[in-house]
């Protein structure tokens, strides 16, 4: 497909966002089936208790490596190509998942863990994506729409988890193998998808700003500073519940359903968040999302009975929709179409950066910092208070800019 025009078109941004939708919803289930699973395998299958969470680390390392590399083939073949490359990406990950299982290998499990780092890199191009053929006044809420998406995915992810997980002699193998079964047939969504490909630039063609002068810009370092916090706390907590539901004295049964209430509150607001940043306007909504992510901080540390677990994971659920929809939206406005590719990999790359960090960070907070489950759920949340005060301290300085200095 060639690059048709320029022209924002609404009417195939509304079938744009209905594919992006099903595959958020479809595709996406595999990423709740494997944070519910990856620590809870991990910790039958590492030497090192500290170790347990490692899997989850090397999807978001994969994320992370990933995400340059496929931001410049969408740039170059369209996001079709992209997505394709994911979905294969998480096909061979959880084949070779379910491989290091069987044989009980925990280099073989990292292995198929930073492999299945692909899909969850292209996975986070949906949101750009329905950008792309979107107007200025529809791009928030076609952005908001495609992140609803996973709400689906949050209610079949984790109940496929309940019935994979012990269905075969050794724990979780169903699991991958539902994980291969995803991938396979939701791939054949992105055949629907009509977004053109980017023009190859001529020779006078705009270059547009370097990467360097692209996070100098005001505007485009907040969102990502936002979007790294956001995305980075919730992953920081979420790693870490599975882990301590079950360390607290409840079953992986509970453990599961305290991850579904999550990743609900994830996408349900998605329904309306962009209408809000429409109606108050981005910065507010992202203030908003930075001020819940602490409450359910707050929420965490005062108790481990299950009503805390739920009440803080639906919060961290909100937090993190308010701030990443917000910081997504903010940056789609901030760059020039021919600086995609370019802008939308550098911020993915720093995004799931900061979750590597956090992913790794979670296991080691949780499993060594204390004791016993309570004081590692403890180190946890403690350790998002920095982060906060990073973001919201930034966003306060953009809002208190002049407003012809807000570029």
């Amino acid at each position: 497909m060639t690059y048709a025009a320029s022209i924002p078109d609404d009417a195939r941004a509304r079938r744009n966002v209905t594919v992006l939708v099903l595959a958020q919803a479809i595709l996406g289930a595999q990423m709740p089936m494997i944070f519910v699973v990856g620590g809870l395998a991990g910790t039958g299958l590492a030497s090192n208790p500290c170790f347990a969470t490692l899997p989850i680390s090397m999807i978001v390392i994969g994320s992370m490596l990933s995400a340059t590399p496929i931001s410049a083939i969408m740039q170059r073949h369209g996001r079709r190509a992209g997505f394709f490359v994911g979905t294969t990406g998480g096909a061979i990950g959880g084949a070779v998942g379910a491989y290091g299982l069987f044989v009980a290998s925990f280099p073989l499990f990292l292995l198929g863990s930073l492999l299945t780092g692909m899909y969850m890199s292209a996975q986070g191009f949906y949101r750009f994506a329905a950008a792309d053929t979107a107007s200025d006044a529809f791009r928030p809420k076609a952005i908001s729409y495609v992140m609803a998406g996973g709400l689906v995915s949050a209610i079949i992810g984790p109940q496929l988890v309940k019935v994979t997980a012990e269905a075969m002699v050794v724990p979780f193998l169903g699991t991958y193998i539902a994980v291969i079964a995803l991938n396979i047939l939701g791939s054949a969504l992105f055949l629907f998808l009509s977004i053109p490909k980017p023009p190859i630039p001529s020779e006078d063609a705009p270059r547009g700003r370097s990467r360097l002068e692209l996070l100098k810009t005001p505007r485009i370092a907040v969102a990502v500073i936002c979007a790294m916090v956001s995305y980075a706390l919730m992953n920081l907590v979420m790693t870490s519940t599975p882990l301590a539901v079950v360390g607290c004295g409840f079953d992986k049964g509970r453990a599961a359903d305290v991850v579904t209430a999550h990743v609900l509150a994830m996408y349900i607001p998605s329904f309306f968040t962009g209408h809000l940043i429409a109606r108050f306007g981005v910065e507010k909504v992202l203030g908003a999302g930075i001020a819940i992510l602490a409450a359910a901080g707050v929420v965490a540390i005062q108790g481990v009975n299950l009503e805390n677990f739920f009440v803080a994971l639906v919060l961290l659920g909100v937090g993190w929709n308010f701030g990443f929809i917000g910081a997504t939206s903010m940056l789609a406005g901030a760059h020039k179409p021919h600086e995609r590719g370019r802008m939308q990999g550098l911020n993915d790359l720093l995004v799931f950066g900061g979750v590597t960090v956090a992913s790794l960070a979670s296991g080691g907070l949780m499993n060594c910092s204390g004791g016993n489950a309570q004081s590692g759920w403890m180190a946890v949340n403690l350790a998002m208070v920095p982060f906060l005060v990073l973001a919201g301290g930034a966003l306060i300085w953009l809002v208190l800019r002049p407003k012809d200095d807000m570029a």
